[in-house]
């Protein structure tokens, strides 16, 4: 055999090694997330984490195979089928917006794959019925923040609330939710606006808000869509105090929104100060280990709470596939099924969002340890004491 044809057998040779190891990955995991569309931002730097994640554990080999949904429901839907149908992975990571995930839930029952969710809205793990049994999630549920701003409210004098919120599953999530905080905390809520994430104006209901004169205005919106409705009322005189939820915590968000964000005040994943952390907090070591890997990847500054929930979602992987790995083998039903019940037992998981303890009746397993109270500063993050 001549040199050429040895050379490129031996190139081929070598490709099929690559590709060939690849493909027999012992534990395959599926992600799919919005990393095109109106929740990029958030999507983004989940995809960056995935890179971060582990690719091997407890001995055995991790291919992780990551889909962009577009922040569209229907491509989420199409990734969840391929990933189970196609290429037969053992539990998937995903989505990065509500309605996307709720849309996820009917295949992950279907096929009995365990699904670790990375948007917010509690439906997507409440209840867990035979359905959202097979369904966890990583960030905080929406009535665990909707609390801590019902609570600064009452605290800081409020007594009417405007609110409005995205037309999806998201801003309807928050504002059942935020209703029922409000009512234990006397808050009245005297406006209710929706909009949708690729809306490109908002007068209408921001002069609807505001003919309301409510003290404080809520705005459930996630990512950068989430500044048009703050600037909109900066520009029409709003005078009241603004609040976001935690689905704006990343520096895009403020890049987007600008000196129009100062003064406003939302609830957090620790992660988001977790230099301002006191050591005290069981949060702050966890936190920082994730931002230290991101940081030294992305660079000083880039560290997003979003990215932090595709960590602890990598994370409860790590300690739930050695379990299942005991009782069965990868790519077979026993196994996601032995995978499920291992992600169901984790206790006391240190993350970025805070203490995972997860049960048969909590698929989030966070309690107030999850969350602080921020204010944005001079386009800064700042803890509330």
């Amino acid at each position: 055999m001549n040199r050429k044809l040895l050379g490129a057998v031996s190139a081929v040779a070598l490709l099929a090694g690559i590709y060939g190891g690849a493909a027999q990955a012992q534990v395959k995991i599926g992600v799919t997330l919005s990393t095109t569309g109106p929740a990029a931002s958030l999507g983004i730097p989940e995809k960056n984490t995935i890179a971060l994640l582990p690719r091997e554990i407890d001995g055995k080999s991790v291919q992780y195979i990551v889909l962009d949904d577009a922040t569209d429901t229907t491509t989420a839907v199409k990734n969840m089928r391929k990933l189970t149908s196609e290429d037969h992975v053992d539990a998937v990571i995903g989505s990065t917006v509500t309605p996307n995930a709720l849309a996820m839930i009917d295949v992950a029952a279907e096929t009995h794959t365990p699904v670790i969710s990375l948007a917010a809205g509690a439906a997507i793990v409440e209840p867990v019925d035979a359905k959202r049994r097979w369904v966890f999630k990583a960030p905080q549920n929406d009535i665990l923040m909707a609390t801590a701003i019902a609570q600064h409210m009452e605290d800081h004098g409020v007594k009417t609330v405007g609110f409005i919120g995205f037309s999806d599953a998201y801003g309807q999530g928050w504002y059942r939710e935020f209703t029922k905080a409000a009512e234990l905390h006397k808050l009245k809520i005297v406006a209710n606006e929706q909009y949708s994430r690729n809306d490109t104006s908002v007068i209408g209901q921001v002069l609807k808000l505001m003919s309301a004169h409510p003290d404080a205005i809520l705005i459930a919106g996630s990512g950068t869509p989430a500044a048009l409705p703050q600037r909109t009322l900066k520009e029409r005189g709003y005078k009241g105090v603004i609040y976001q939820t935690h689905g704006v915590a990343n520096n895009d968000f403020l890049r987007v929104c600008g000196a129009d964000c100062n003064g406003t005040f939302l609830p957090a994943s620790p992660l988001l100060v977790a230099d301002q952390l006191p050591a005290s907090n069981p949060v702050k070591k966890s936190a920082e280990v994730y931002k230290k890997a991101y940081e030294k990847m992305y660079g000083a500054g880039s560290v997003s709470t979003f990215g932090g929930h595709a960590w602890d979602a990598g994370h409860m992987l790590r300690e739930a596939i050695p379990v299942a790995l005991k009782k069965a083998k990868p790519g077979t039903e026993a196994f996601r099924a032995a995978l499920r019940d291992a992600l169901e037992n984790i206790k006391n998981m240190d993350g970025t969002a805070g203490v995972f303890n997860m049960s048969t009746t909590d698929h989030n397993g966070l309690d107030q340890r999850g969350r602080v109270m921020v204010e944005i500063v001079n386009g800064k993050w700042k803890l509330v004491n």
